[in-house]
């Protein structure tokens, strides 16, 4: 074989072996809609630190982790406290029957706005306001005693007399063994539930940033 027949094989081959731009998976953008989430929460986080309990939204291994520690299969009337962009919002209306309802309370104006935006769910309704009202938002709705109650809200940054009134409205609030979960950085929140709610049972998300405990109460009576 002459010099020109190898050399003209040896390119046959090499450009036989590359593999061609074509034939590479593309690269998998970030979501528009997730990196913006990110930025909202943390703009929120920033603006409000002291209402906000993490500088980005829930894992979705937290938001599975709540879902299962709410027990939401047979609720009727599921509430949210402290939903923030969402990501927890829509996990729970996941999980909840076509007939129940979500109630979010949200003290930050910007985040129930974009609550109201951007989930077009007829079960959800969202109002903005304190948790502590949490009993008079459910009968001005006209709704059933809440199976189980979700918390994100941080319950170690707020005044400790607001703090108080909100567990005490949360445990006054609950169905008959209903259920509170309350998903923390610090364990404050013990602290304030456990004299209306009993024993909470505690257990670590760590596939979180941060990584966070979960307290879930039942409400004996």
């Amino acid at each position: 074989m002459s010099n020109e027949h190898r050399g003209a094989a040896r390119a046959a081959t090499t450009h036989a072996a590359a593999p061609r731009s074509h034939d590479r998976p593309p690269a998998r953008p970030a979501a528009p809609g997730a990196w913006r989430e990110r930025l909202d929460f943390l703009r929120g986080f920033l603006a409000h630190p002291q209402q906000v309990g993490s500088v980005i939204p829930s894992s979705r291994a937290l938001e599975q982790r709540l879902v299962r520690r709410a027990r939401l299969e047979d609720a009727r009337c599921v509430v949210e406290l402290g939903p923030g962009t969402g990501g927890t919002t829509r996990a729970l209306l996941r999980a909840l029957a076509p007939q129940a309802q979500l109630l979010a309370i949200e003290l930050g104006s910007d985040f129930a706005a974009r609550l109201r935006a951007t989930i077009g769910d007829p079960r959800l309704i969202v109002e903005t306001g304190s948790a502590e009202d949490i009993g008079a938002y459910l009968a001005a709705h006209r709704l059933p005693a809440p199976a189980a109650i979700v918390s994100g809200i941080p319950f170690s940054t707020m005044p400790p007399a607001l703090a108080d009134r909100i567990a005490a409205a949360v445990a006054a609030a609950l169905a008959p063994g209903g259920r509170f979960v309350a998903y923390q950085v610090r364990a404050a929140v013990a602290g304030y539930a456990t004299p209306h709610l009993g024993a909470p049972q505690a257990e670590w998300e760590w596939i979180n940033i941060p990584p966070v405990r979960v307290f879930t109460w039942t409400r004996t009576a």
